[in-house]
């Protein structure tokens, strides 16, 4: 409401609505001037202040189109004319546009976390060999220089330099994120403090951010259902309305003989209180403001249609890798065995593994460098694929080692019974155990796995609190899924499931439930993505793939945002029960009261505004929602 105080052209509606009041008292108070005087003043206030709803009414008279509110205002302030109550008039004009405005007001200011995006989005960039020239001229491999302070202008790998991002703009985290060279930056983001130079991956047009931009205004134009709804209803209900308001003239006058000034009021006042401006107003302006915050957060929810499903579904399928868990091996358990430390079972693993390109084996490395563990120097590779790898350890005093699974090391020494049970508990959790053996000794297990994600649990309590049923679907092994269900309280299992797998449970989700979601990567998901009612892309950032295919997409991992979607959906379908109830009810009050002879044109139009003003209220609300 500050805002709307600073606005120039919101003071000059309240001064002309204190202006006219003043002039509806005097009249209560039977003081009047002269009735041409009255008519002149008044009737250049309506057009002063109406002039664009005066001007729309006159048109859809002469097209007979009597769908539109301001067909039903110009009547009620040409009746008000005919019965000479001038300060009604004007008051009932003042109010509408003063309506009008807030309506604005509430559609823009419910668009201001989306406008925000382009208002913040960066129009130049600074080309290294170039200089400075604007974001729609670069092309794809240019060096683009960002300094401490700067905006990223474009997608872009990072080549040289290290600094911290604030990746906030794209996907709703506040953290900034260390980038070096090899990193992928999006463009929006702020570089904080160091100096790099970026190499352009996307065009302008096909930035992440581009993208996001552009989605969600495409959201803000698709309509809800009940939008939809309620916009099919106004153009019924408007002519409707005036036919009743004929009615009630001419009946009553012709038929029975009674006051035609009379039922002509009664009229004008049943026209200005079934204005149906607070129903109109009230979805789309919640809708606006629920995906405006959800934008904020890093949600890209493509249409309001999405907005109000999700709140509707009884079950949720999540895919167990780069969902629940982070998709990426790391180093979990290490159980050094015969004297041999863990330092030197890291060195030795760490030799051999430096010379894979496997996940797995990047895990081990990763793992040296975390504990600035020298790695060993190893002579004499072989890689046996699908077993494991073996060699020379020349630290090792050039012993012959052994390094893969239970089977393959069992081949080439004996294993204890004891690392075996070991080893098969690590397996039963989902684990892969990695088997370090030389001269008929193991030296130590090395236990792999896909870490879960610290706000998984927090995020699967959170959708069961909201009577959904969570779901694992994943195509890793039976004892893999059911270690993570057991971690983070998924109970309903299917595993082993390949994409068109993944799909056909989709099928039985929705026998079983009714309206089902699909979380997943966006990519080896997107059947079951497209066959679920909602698609939800998980860790979508510079996905092309998530962002185009999936209903709704998260910017960034963190699950959490599923459940806050959900309870969103529901506030947003409950705020635009309770405005329609709100506005209906309060009609059919005034309604009432007019054919009881206890309204007069002035209430009406003081109620009809002051429902439409507490319904944006209401619905803005929801920019804030938490």
């Amino acid at each position: 409401m500050k805002e709307l105080l600073k606005d120039k052209k919101f003071k000059y509606l309240l001064a002309a609505l204190f202006f006219v009041l003043i002039f509806e008292i005097m009249s209560l108070m039977n003081i009047h001037f002269n009735d041409i005087a009255e008519a002149v003043l008044f009737g250049l206030i309506c057009i002063a202040i109406g002039y664009g709803t005066i001007l729309r009414g006159i048109r859809n008279l002469i097209k007979f189109n009597f769908s539109s509110i301001n067909t039903l205002m110009f009547i009620a302030v040409c009746g008000a004319f005919y019965l000479k109550q001038y300060p009604e008039a004007a008051i009932v004009i003042v109010l509408f546009t003063l309506g009008e405005y807030m309506e604005r007001y509430g559609i823009i200011k419910s668009k201001s976390a989306i406008q925000g995006l382009i208002d913040n989005s960066p129009k130049t960039a600074n080309i290294k060999t170039r200089g400075e020239i604007p974001i729609q001229e670069v092309k794809i491999s240019e060096i683009v220089v960002i300094k401490p302070g700067d905006q990223i202008p474009l997608d872009g790998e990072v080549i040289e330099g290290t600094s911290f991002i604030d990746e906030s703009m794209i996907t709703g985290e506040p953290i900034p994120v260390d980038k070096r060279a090899g990193d992928i930056v999006f463009a929006g983001s702020l570089n904080k403090q160091g100096y790099i130079e970026i190499k352009v991956t996307k065009e302008s047009k096909d930035s992440t951010l581009s993208k996001i931009i552009q989605l969600t205004f495409q959201a803000s134009k698709a309509r809800s259902e009940t939008q939809r709804f309620i916009n099919k209803f106004s153009a019924y209900y408007t002519p409707t309305i005036l036919a009743i308001a004929i009615l009630l003239v001419t009946v009553p006058v012709f038929i029975f003989y009674g006051n035609f000034n009379e039922w002509l009021l009664m009229s004008l006042t049943l026209l200005v209180i079934s204005c149906p401006c607070a129903l109109v107003i009230s979805t789309p302006v919640s809708i606006y403001s629920a995906i405006g915050n959800a934008s904020s957060k890093g949600i890209l929810v493509k249409g309001g249609k999405y907005l109000e499903d999700i709140g509707k579904i009884k079950a949720i399928a999540l895919d167990k890798t780069r969902t629940i868990t982070h998709g990426k091996p790391v180093v979990s358990d290490i159980f050094p065995y015969n004297g041999v430390s863990k330092e030197e079972l890291i060195a030795c693993a760490a030799g051999f593994e430096v010379f894979s390109e496997h996940p797995i084996a990047h895990s081990i490395i990763e793992k040296a460098k975390e504990e600035n563990i020298d790695y060993h120097e190893v002579k004499n590779f072989q890689a046996v694929m699908g077993k494991g790898v073996k060699g020379d350890c020349i630290v090792c005093k050039e012993r012959s080692h052994v390094l893969g699974s239970l089977r393959f090391v069992t081949e080439e020494h004996d294993v204890q019974q004891d690392i075996i049970t070991e080893v098969e508990r690590l397996q039963k959790q989902g684990k892969t155990a990695l088997i370090l053996s030389s001269d008929k000794n193991v030296e130590g297990v090395i236990a792999v796995s896909d870490e879960i994600k610290n706000d998984s649990k927090d995020a699967i309590n959170k959708i069961k609190e909201l009577n959904v049923t969570p779901v694992m679907m994943t195509g890793d092994n039976d004892n893999a899924a059911k270690f993570v269900g057991s971690l983070v309280g998924i109970t309903d299992i299917r595993s082993q499931l390949l994409p068109d797998g993944k799909s056909a449970e989709i099928d039985n989700l929705i026998l079983q439930y009714g309206e089902v979601a699909m979380v997943g990567d966006g990519v080896n998901d997107a059947p079951a993505l497209a066959k679920a009612h909602i698609g939800i892309a998980m860790g979508s950032a510079g996905s092309d793939i998530a962002i185009e295919t999936a209903d709704i997409a998260l910017m960034n991992d963190n699950l959490c945002l599923i459940p806050f979607l959900i309870r969103l959906s529901r506030k947003t379908l409950a705020t635009i029960k309770i405005n329609t109830i709100f506005a209906i009810t309060t009609k059919l009050i005034f309604i009432i009261l007019a054919f009881a002879g206890l309204s007069n044109l002035v209430m009406a139009i003081f109620a009809d505004v002051g429902v439409t003003i507490l319904v944006i209220i209401n619905s803005l609300r929801l920019l804030n929602y938490k």
